[in-house]
């Protein structure tokens, strides 16, 4: 995977760019290229379109990895691979697939193949959000409707465009989807493959493909500092047993003025929910969580708090801490691994 000083690097030397060739010269794995360039995919989602066997798959991915042309990224038992971030691997990649003709028919065929694949995904997808939805409608029967809550969430965020996104408990990957126009790239984390399945198959549908799914440790994020103009903690803390630990790695990886919105429950005493849900916080206090964000020196700008309109219902709060360093010219250019 190209990570950190790599991922920075603007040109390839005469040794990187031979192993770049190297990698990139051979039909099987421009297949894997193109095929890449279109999707985030898996050792077992190439071999059923190239119909070739796991090592071999393997064993061209490694060459790729090598190559500086593919990013790996485990899931759990499963790994993910799609075109580097680098720049000067993306770079390379990218205008070597523009010179192939999109109508030859060994990528057509690889096309319609991946095509399948996707529906495939979107099928399976579907059948786990079917199974849980009940769970889901009936805690957002509990509070202020989904629409009122993504309005208040893109009034907070604004209109201007900035350059790249971190969702902390991605889940549907809706914050990721809702956001998409302002953002030049972004990144989900979730705990549950499950979810992150459920959240490709929806970016996939909305044709949404500047964005990465990741499997992650809220607490431990495999993520540089500095990385993100904004990041999103949407209905998650009150899952967690140490949420200002997980808001101070959340500061972690904001860069000089980025910002960080966190949307959750204002106190409440459902019970069932700890018990039948699996919340381990009955609901967060506005001053609460105003001192967890100045704990690793944020600065907190706005609360907004949604009534639900009914005393038996939940209420839910925003709040938007900011960063308080100072953003230096080219920081919005940074890329991250």
């Amino acid at each position: 995977m190209i990570t950190g000083t790599e991922t920075m690097q603007e040109r390839f030397s005469i040794d990187a760019l031979l192993a770049a060739l190297r990698a990139a010269g051979e039909s099987s794995r421009l297949r894997i290229l193109s095929l890449l360039h279109q999707a985030e995919l898996s050792v077992k989602d190439l071999t059923a379109i190239l119909g070739q066997s796991q090592p071999r798959i393997s064993r061209h991915l490694k060459l790729l990895s090598d190559g500086g042309l593919v990013g790996r990224f485990p899931e759990g038992a499963w790994v993910f691979y799609r075109l580097t971030e680098g720049r000067a691997g993306r770079r390379f990649a990218d205008e070597l697939l523009a010179a192939a003709d999109p109508d030859d028919p060994v990528l057509a065929r690889d096309r319609e193949r991946l095509a399948q694949i996707k529906q495939d995904h979107a099928s399976e997808a579907d059948r786990y959000f079917t199974e849980n939805a009940g769970a889901w409608d009936k805690i957002r029967a509990l509070h202020v409707a989904e629409d009122a809550v993504e309005t208040a969430v893109a009034d907070l965020i604004g209109e201007r465009p900035f350059d790249s996104l971190l969702d902390l408990g991605t889940g549907t990957g809706r914050m990721l989807e809702l956001l998409n126009p302002l953002y030049s790239r972004a990144i989900g984390v979730d705990a549950s493959s499950s979810m992150l399945a459920v959240a490709r198959a929806n970016l996939d549908r909305a044709g949404i493909g500047n964005v990465q799914v990741r499997l992650g440790d809220i607490y431990n994020l495999p993520l540089p500092r500095d990385s993100f103009n904004l990041v999103v903690v949407h209905q998650v803390l009150h899952f967690l047993d140490d949420p200002e630990r997980a808001l101070a790695e959340a500061a972690r990886v904001l860069r000089p003025g980025g910002r960080l919105l966190i949307v959750d429950f204002a106190p409440h005493d459902l019970e069932f929910l700890r018990e039948e849900h699996a919340h381990r916080r009955l609901g967060f206090g506005r001053d609460q969580v105003g001192q967890w964000v100045q704990a690793p020196g944020l600065k907190l700008d706005q609360v907004v708090e949604l009534p639900s309109g009914d005393d038996d219902k939940l209420k839910v709060i925003l709040w938007l801490a900011r960063d308080q360093r100072i953003a230096v010219a080219g920081d919005a250019d940074r890329e991250v691994a």
